[in-house]
């Protein structure tokens, strides 16, 4: 009795080892590998496992990153293609988002790929382009690969060729390959002021910065300083305000980059100020202490950035700053006091005191006079403010301002295509029609003075 289940279980495992050997011969599978256990429990007569197929396994995990990434420049391709034919500037703003956060997956491969696709070969763009990006025969795109076969669309558009050579040339820079970044941002610059549109102001400002920023790494800051100069002139007349605070910006960090703050400082009072986009900061404290600690604890890092002259001016600034909120807290104030509270650490506060107040009043930063004999600054009264010009000035802001709405509201309004060539051509057929109800007319005539 005892033998008997042994005998039967044994008969039932090698009748299941013959059904999996019959169906193996029948259905060879190559994937998966089958392989019988010899157990006593029923439920794991049978185990199946995965094996990978080395055909199907990736070669490289970096080449499955670079399709990804060419696919993403071509998305932003047809932003840009939708923005330009729309002229929303708004899409080309966020393709450029879309290309800085995409930046460091960007290769050789990949750019040399968007180039076919978005410029046609053997174009000049698409032939200076390609010279600047480096030989790496190492790099294999997979979307290459499909592109002889299926030919790509090709565009014709300047603002996918200015973002051709945005890409190049952030591609070079990160590669610090700035050597060709330089010669392909001159390149750059020189097909940009051929292009008159609203709709690469975006991609331009984005240019001038690296182009700056290329010749700044080799540098040679000082060769572009009258390039800038140029192109700020012809924003200015374009209208490009994006293009001329971006120029403003760069020109200021070319000057104080060779300590030039005379000439910075000109430049900066003759420039045009856009409220928009005002992002200047001033000293509003006054505290010179505040101001010496802190020039103190970052020294070092002032003197790396070449703008520790321009901290020691700004000393005089701070100086002014509190004796100007002085003025307003108090109407009479010793000059004893004023030392105090300006913080002034020289041998003889209270003459700095008197000669600080006295080239304040001077130069029109306050309203007071000094009192010699007793040591005193005596502040003028706060007249009525309605008596002065002040009410007048923010009503002329405030009108120039809706002005200026009231006109980029003007020039954001969308006509149909063509309308004025349709408008024209009404014109021209009602004056021929009046031309030949006039012919007819002085025809009728003259046939009834022939009778």
């Amino acid at each position: 009795s005892d033998l008997k289940p042994k005998k039967n279980i044994q008969e039932k495992l090698s009748s299941e080892k013959s059904t999996v050997l019959l169906f193996q011969s029948l259905f060879p599978v190559r994937r998966r590998q089958f392989s019988v256990k010899m157990s006593t429990a029923p439920a794991q007569d049978v185990e199946m496992k995965e094996t990978p197929d080395p055909a199907s396994a990736p070669s490289n995990s970096a080449t499955s990153a670079a399709p990804s990434a060419l696919q993403h420049l071509k998305e932003i391709a047809s932003l840009i293609e939708t923005g330009a034919y729309a002229r929303e500037v708004r899409r080309i703003a966020r393709a450029i988002r879309l290309t800085m956060a995409l930046r460091r997956k960007l290769k050789t491969s990949v750019v040399s790929a968007f180039l076919n696709f978005a410029l046609t070969p053997g174009s000049e763009a698409h032939s200076r382009l390609s010279s600047y990006l480096p030989k790496d025969d190492h790099e294999m795109e997979v979307d290459t690969a499909t592109s002889v076969v299926q030919a790509p669309v090709k565009h014709s558009l300047p603002e996918l060729e200015i973002f051709s050579y945005l890409l190049v040339l952030i591609f070079l820079i990160d590669q610090k390959r700035y050597s060709e970044a330089k010669a392909c941002s001159s390149a750059s610059i020189a097909r940009l002021k051929n292009i008159n549109r609203r709709t690469v102001d975006v991609l331009a400002s984005r240019l001038y910065f690296y182009y700056s920023l290329s010749y700044e790494h080799t540098g040679d800051l000082a060769e572009i300083r009258g390039n800038l100069l140029a192109l700020h002139q012809i924003a200015t007349l374009r209208h490009d305000e994006l293009g001329q605070e971006t120029l403003l910006n760069l020109l200021l960090r070319n000057y104080l980059h060779y300590n030039l703050y005379d000439q910075a400082e000109k430049l900066r009072s003759k420039a045009p100020r856009f409220e928009a986009h005002s992002n200047q900061q001033a000293v509003r404290i006054g505290d010179l202490e505040l101001f010496k600690s802190v020039a103190e604890k970052f020294s070092e890092t002032f003197s790396l950035d070449r703008t520790q002259n321009l901290i020691v001016r700004l000393r005089h600034n701070v100086i002014r700053t509190g004796l100007r909120n002085i003025s307003i807290s108090y109407s009479r104030i010793s000059l004893t006091d004023v030392a105090k509270k300006l913080r002034l650490d020289s041998p003889n506060p209270v003459a700095d005191a008197e000669s600080i107040v006295s080239k304040a009043i001077r130069d029109g930063a306050i309203d007071a006079t000094i009192d010699h004999a007793k040591g005193w600054m005596v502040s003028k009264e706060t007249g009525d403010i309605y008596s002065t010009n002040e009410p007048q000035m923010a009503f002329n802001s405030r009108i120039a301002f809706c002005l200026n709405m009231h006109n980029e509201a003007v020039r954001a309004l969308r006509f149909p295509p063509n309308s004025h060539k349709e408008k024209e051509i009404a014109e021209k057929r009602r004056e021929r029609q009046q031309q030949e109800q006039e012919l007819a007319k002085h025809i009728a005539e003259e046939d009834d003075d022939e009778f």
